[in-house]
């Protein structure tokens, strides 16, 4: 009887362990300091660190998140949210690199929300982050380089993009004020269907070029 219940009391631990966390409310979210937290995983395709992602405008991380109807409010629907979205550019790398490896070589993109505690803190950080930036820079500066703050981690793989999505709170703050969207944003990234290839990327307003403006040379 002991060895069974000790088995149950395993199994049931590895379930609950295996449970999301976007449910539970944001004072139990694991935050840890920016130095520490896990960032971007590349496994062996070291090539793919030199893609690059791009700074997405608010109306496309709706449409990415397949958000109804009732949330295509103006473009400060996340007010504190910022999101980057694989370029033009590294979708055929990807495709690319998949043939010429005679499909050994990785399809897969990532996409990065950072979710910030205020609208304030947002645009303050908005200001250090780069329009475009190669993966392989992400951990070191978008997650390490912000100092003095801490975060909670969450990933998803959906097909051929995974979705890495950062609460960004001030070090030493309790709870996280935005809790709501980033409750939402956990909730339509995990109702996901998986993507099979990246028409939606390429169907984005800003994907139809190779050549990407920043955000302040364009027409809002």
């Amino acid at each position: 009887m002991d060895a069974k219940e000790t088995t149950t009391t395993t199994n049931n631990k590895k379930k609950q362990k295996h449970k999301h966390t976007n449910h539970q409310p944001s004072s139990t979210y694991s935050f840890k300091p920016s130095s520490e937290v896990k960032g971007l995983r590349f496994g062996g395709q070291l090539i793919v660190k030199s893609f690059t992602i791009r700074r997405a405008r608010p109306i496309e991380i709706l449409r990415l998140l397949s958000l109804p109807t009732t949330h295509h409010k103006p473009p400060n629907t996340f007010p504190s949210t910022t999101a980057f979205l694989p370029t033009n550019f590294t979708i055929l790398a990807h495709h690319a690199w998949h043939t010429l490896t005679l499909g050994l070589g990785t399809k897969k993109s990532k996409v990065v929300i950072f979710v910030f505690e205020s609208q304030t803190m947002k645009v303050a950080v908005d200001r250090l982050f780069p329009p475009e930036i190669p993966l392989g820079e992400v951990n070191r500066k978008l997650i390490r380089g912000l100092t003095g703050c801490e975060m909670a981690r969450f990933k998803f793989r959906k097909g051929c993009i995974t979705f890495y999505v950062y609460a960004v709170r001030h070090k030493g703050n309790i709870g996280f004020s935005c809790a709501d969207d980033l409750r939402v944003i956990l909730e339509y990234v995990v109702a996901l269907n998986d993507f099979m290839d990246h028409t939606a990327m390429l169907a984005m307003p800003n994907q139809r070029s190779i050549n990407f403006a920043p955000p302040a040379a364009m027409a809002h």
